[in-house]
């Protein structure tokens, strides 16, 4: 049988994916018999790697998040930015992602999420090798063997087909979530902002959907 799956799409430096990182942690918990793959999507690579002070209203776009889902910037977060020279790297992001993703593939979820509160919370930056020690030494994983793979070419690759995949599914705001089921084309529940109500309405329905039109593998 196919059985229906969850692909969560997030980047590590976008702020609104910080904003669901809660209501996706929700969702793992209360589907725990439902797959979870989670991918970094790669927003800040090549030409958009530029000092934050370059981007549009970082600020406002902080409060609004903050208004709409209750997520909070942290004091380190705030001094990290405060003179608008600090760059955000998506990959080394996403190459710590893969290394603690290797460390404990069945809490990507919580991972995901703990990467990004090292960020807009602690004030943490991402391309930060004791970062992701840092993380693991919170959750309770081999700090020394995530920092090694953080700096191994293996995460460098991890990285860049993460963002292939991303690509290649059409996936261009994040945090996006779908549903996959066999060789179908996975279905958006949501992409951008939601609310924890209109994610569990679409998600119930999709799933059981994709339920009812599973067939033989």
């Amino acid at each position: 049988m196919n059985v229906p799956g969850l692909t969560y799409v997030f980047d590590g430096y976008c702020a609104w994916s910080y904003g669901f990182a809660q209501t996706m942690v929700d969702i793992a918990s209360a589907y725990p018999e439902i797959p979870v793959e989670v991918l970094c999507g790669g927003l800040y690579v090549g030409s958009a790697r530029v000092p934050i002070r370059r981007l549009a209203d970082v600020p406002g776009t902080n409060r609004r998040i903050a208004e709409l889902t209750g997520a909070w910037f942290g004091d380190g977060y705030e001094r990290l930015t405060a003179d608008g020279s600090f760059v955000m790297n998506s990959t080394a992001a996403a190459r710590g992602f893969a290394a603690l993703r290797r460390a404990a593939p069945d809490r990507t979820v919580e991972l995901a999420a703990a990467l990004q509160e090292a960020f807009f919370v602690e004030g943490r930056s991402l391309a930060e090798p004791e970062t992701h020690r840092w993380i693991a030494g919170e959750y309770g994983l081999d700090g020394e063997a995530v920092v090694a793979g953080f700096d191994h070419p293996w995460s460098l690759r991890a990285a860049e087909a993460d963002f292939a995949r991303v690509r290649r599914m059409g996936v261009a705001a994040f945090p996006t979530l779908l549903v996959t089921s066999g060789d179908r084309p996975p279905v958006p529940v949501m992409a951008g902002s939601a609310t924890a109500r209109q994610v569990e309405e679409r998600l119930s329905a999709l799933l059981s959907r994709a339920g009812r039109q599973a067939g033989p593998a």
